[in-house]
């Protein structure tokens, strides 16, 4: 059994104000709550509600349900109604939620959480929502602001999976496949590193957003990073997902640029990976939508460091399911697993020396509706708030990449790959 709907009734109220020139100030700075993409961004504080599971391994399913009953108990005053306003909770789920002997009491576990401010701005309108949960009446107010720390820069090292180490569970993946024990399995390899103790992670934040404007920008619960990959977007009905599997470094100068894309675009190899992703993606949504429709071949996605194979997936819900109950249908994808799925997730366990904790999980937003937007958790760190070295000096954190392997995948290949994949967090924690 799962907890029950939370005792205290939840009070929201939403007001539009004036766009202020920059809200991450309104973020925690050790321990930013933040969704942004293209100019568009939700910044969150304090805690109002939390999904605190009976279940030793919960995940969105059990957290939708609370969802559902947090929202039915819950006062509700929206005078904005937009995407994103009135109560929302943020959510950072596991990669994978069933017992893991390679976890510690360091591994974040799940996260869902209500805020007891949020500021947001879409396009060129902005609100505030104040939620409280001990009867007093929420006053939608701007939380106060805090000026930004002092820069930092981050010291970054090998982790449990080495580069070396790394092309040896490579080569083993490859030897999976080619027994038929399965057609693509994605493996990851990590950097641990350390940031000061009191550095400002809202500077990470506004680094990856201003670098990465098209990805999903996201700081939850010590979880940051800038996805290229949509899980799940669910507006009015609408459900929208981008797949991105097939993966190739930007080229030095335009020619070269040109020729990536092109040997991206033509390579048999990541073409059949692309399609293991869209598939499994497609098979998922099916039985919660009325229509659906993907492009019939991938087109070519440019950011400033890679190109990928992507396709968009766009149906109409048949039904009332929200954001989170097609999470919970969709996740895992070949996308960031495999395929068949659960012979995949036997193989990272068997393969990978660590807990992946919350890398390539969902994270995102929902809101009373139902509605929200998720991506997959790549091109991030996860941060441990709580935690602190021997010295007291530094702050811990792990980064993680991965790459889809096939019959056909050469292990240095993907090991760059890797190396390509982990730039954008490298970078911005310079």
């Amino acid at each position: 059994m799962n907890d029950s709907a939370p005792a205290a009734r939840l009070r929201v109220v939403t007001r539009e104000i004036e766009a202020p020139d920059e809200l991450l100030v309104f973020a925690d700075p050790q321990n930013p709550t933040v969704w942004s993409r293209r100019g568009d961004i939700l910044v969150a504080r304090g805690t109002a509600a939390a999904f605190g599971p009976a279940d030793a391994n919960p995940g969105p399913r059990e957290a939708a349900d609370w969802w559902r009953r947090t929202v039915t108990n819950a006062e509700i005053d929206d005078a904005v109604g937009l995407p994103g306003s009135g109560l929302v909770a943020f959510g950072a789920l596991p990669f994978d939620p069933r017992p893991d002997d390679r976890a510690d009491a360091t591994t974040p576990a799940l996260h869902f959480a209500v805020p007891r401010a949020v500021v947001g701005r879409r396009g060129s309108r902005a609100w505030v929502t104040a939620i409280t949960a001990d009867g007093s009446d929420p006053v939608a107010s701007l939380p106060a602001a805090t000026g930004f720390g002092p820069h930092w820069s981050a010291t970054t090292g090998p982790g449990a999976l080495p580069p070396d180490g790394y092309q040896e569970i490579v080569r083993a993946g490859v030897d999976a496949i080619l027994q038929g024990d399965l057609q693509k399995v994605v493996l990851a390899r990590d950097l641990a590193g350390t940031v000061p103790a009191d550095a400002d992670l809202r500077r990470l934040v506004r680094a990856l957003s201003s670098a990465y404007p098209d990805t999903w920008a996201f700081a939850v619960d010590g979880l940051i990073g800038a996805s290229p990959e949509t899980l799940v977007t669910v507006s009015g009905g609408t459900v929208t997902a981008r797949v991105l599997a097939g993966t190739i470094a930007r080229g030095a100068d335009a020619d070269a640029d040109t020729a990536a894309s092109l040997h991206l675009a033509t390579s048999t190899k990541d073409l059949d990976e692309h399609g293991y992703a869209v598939r499994s993606v497609l098979e998922a949504l099916r039985p919660s939508t009325s229509s659906l429709v993907a492009g019939e071949q991938p087109f070519m996605l440019k950011l400033p460091n890679v190109w990928h194979l992507a396709t968009d997936v766009e149906g109409e819900l048949a039904g009332d399911a929200s954001a989170l109950d097609l999470v919970a249908v969709l996740h895992p994808t070949a996308a960031v697993a495999g395929t068949p799925t659960p012979n995949a997730l036997d193989e990272i366990r068997r393969l990978e020396p660590f807990s992946r904790g919350r890398y390539a999980g969902p994270v995102g937003w929902i809101d009373a509706n139902g509605d929200g937007e998720w991506a997959i958790a790549l091109r991030c760190a996860q941060f441990r708030p709580g935690e602190r070295t021997a010295d007291g000096a530094s702050m811990p954190f792990t980064a993680y990449a991965g790459a889809g392997i096939v019959g056909a995948s050469d292990p240095e290949s993907e090991m760059l790959e890797t190396r390509v994949k982990f730039r954008p967090i490298i970078d911005a924690l310079a």
